[in-house]
């Protein structure tokens, strides 16, 4: 348990937003799934959410040069079994440590013989322990599509990961893996899960298909692609397979053989920028160029997240009067979330606004005021001053000696 659930830290796709709602009240079954919410570990009232998230097994027939669980890593192995696993996930849930499953894998013998066994769990704990609670399966790409249909009317949620940022990078650095069946796999998941939607001739619905939909998960920092590459091939994996999330995984070397791979830039905040740019890009109408572009080679600033730094970079727009601005312009104001411009909007058809209206709806106005303007309120020359930007980069910090 401990080797199996430490080696699946490193798949990050486990939010269970968008599922169906399901319930044992009629006493019929064990567990329940809210539906929406579940993401990591945090539902949106609060309550703390929990997924037993671990591999079946870190035994890996691959030898991809990012992994730690590739076949040349020289770490402690270990296999579930089928029953074992089904087990732990009931008594899990029965002494309410866990509200759900996270199952991925290393490939052991075959594509097929793994995803069988993963299948197999799923099937087990649906039909046999009749679970109800939430299942998220990593779907092998190579395995049959009659076992990734089994395995998308089983579990909530499927994902299939892309690896890196570029079919080069993935030729490269995981030479048995296929992006082009990487892609196709994802189509099969598209496809089957549009097809659940529609009737059938005699006006009955088909069994729900991965009603969670899929994810995917891009490792960050394996290759020497820019923030624009990265981002760009996300837009393009949102459009083209309808998915629910791409996950952005950093990268750290593994210093145990000759393997090991360079860090192109701090992984873990670049994650999180990438994170917050990815948001930008799908709820707020920014474009990928306005975004990677405050940068002259591709990558987004680090010390400030994407909007503020497009903000700084674009002075000219700025104040915005926040009882006359468009709603596009309002979503660039930093501070300003989507819910709050909603609110501006909805209320400044009845009345003006004025600076204490803005504190009430909850806005950040210590990084908001210097981008608008309000009834009681003129950043007069804050916007245009040349130490704005030194207010809003990070504190400084004293660098260790050790």
């Amino acid at each position: 348990m401990a080797i199996l659930s430490d080696a699946a830290k490193y798949d990050a796709s486990c939010a269970s937003s968008g599922s169906t709602k399901r319930d044992s009240r009629d006493g019929k079954g064990l567990g329940s799934n809210t539906g929406s919410g579940i993401c990591h570990a945090y539902a949106p009232d609060g309550r703390c959410i929990s997924l037993l998230k671990i591999l079946m097994t870190n035994f890996c027939i691959y030898d991809c040069a990012y992994c730690v669980n590739r076949v040349s890593s020289n770490i402690p192995r270990a296999r579930f079994t089928v029953d074992e696993v089904v087990k732990l996930t009931i008594e899990f849930y029965r002494r309410n440590y866990i509200e759900g499953l996270f199952l991925s894998s290393g490939i052991i013998r075959s594509p097929d013989i793994t995803m069988s066994d993963m299948v197999q769990i799923a099937r087990k704990l649906r039909h046999e322990e009749n679970f109800r609670g939430y299942i998220h399966l990593k779907t092998i790409p190579d395995a049959a599509p009659e076992l990734i249909a089994e395995a998308g009317l089983l579990a909530d949620r499927l994902s299939i990961n892309v690896e890196l940022p570029t079919d080069t990078a993935v030729t490269q650095l995981a030479p048995e893996k296929n992006p082009t069946q990487i892609r196709k796999a994802m189509a099969f998941v598209k496809l089957r899960k549009q097809g659940s939607a529609e009737k059938t001739y005699t006006g009955k619905r088909p069994p729900r298909f991965a009603p969670a939909g899929q994810s995917t998960q891009v490792i960050v920092g394996a290759d020497a692609s820019n923030d624009a590459t990265i981002l760009g091939q996300s837009t393009r994996l949102y459009s083209s397979y309808g998915l629910k999330r791409v996950y952005y995984s950093a990268f750290s070397p593994i210093p145990d053989s000759s393997k090991n791979l360079p860090l192109i830039r701090p992984p873990l905040k670049r994650e999180h920028r990438l994170y917050q740019a990815d948001w930008l890009l799908r709820f707020y109408g920014f474009e990928l160029d306005e975004i990677t572009g405050v940068t002259r080679d591709g990558n987004l600033d680090l010390d400030f997240d994407p909007k503020i730094a497009w903000a700084l970079a674009h002075r000219g727009l700025f104040p915005l009067d926040v009882n006359t601005a468009s709603r596009e312009m309002l979503l660039r104001v930093p501070g300003f979330g989507v819910k709050t411009v909603s609110r501006i909007l909805a209320t400044r058809r009845h009345r003006t606004l004025r600076y204490e209206d803005l504190t009430r709806m909850g806005v950040s106005m210590k990084k908001a005021r210097a981008f608008v303007t309000a009834v009681g309120w003129s950043p007069a020359g804050l916007t245009d001053s040349a130490d704005l930007r030194a207010k809003f980069a990070p504190p400084p910090e004293q660098m260790s000696l050790f």
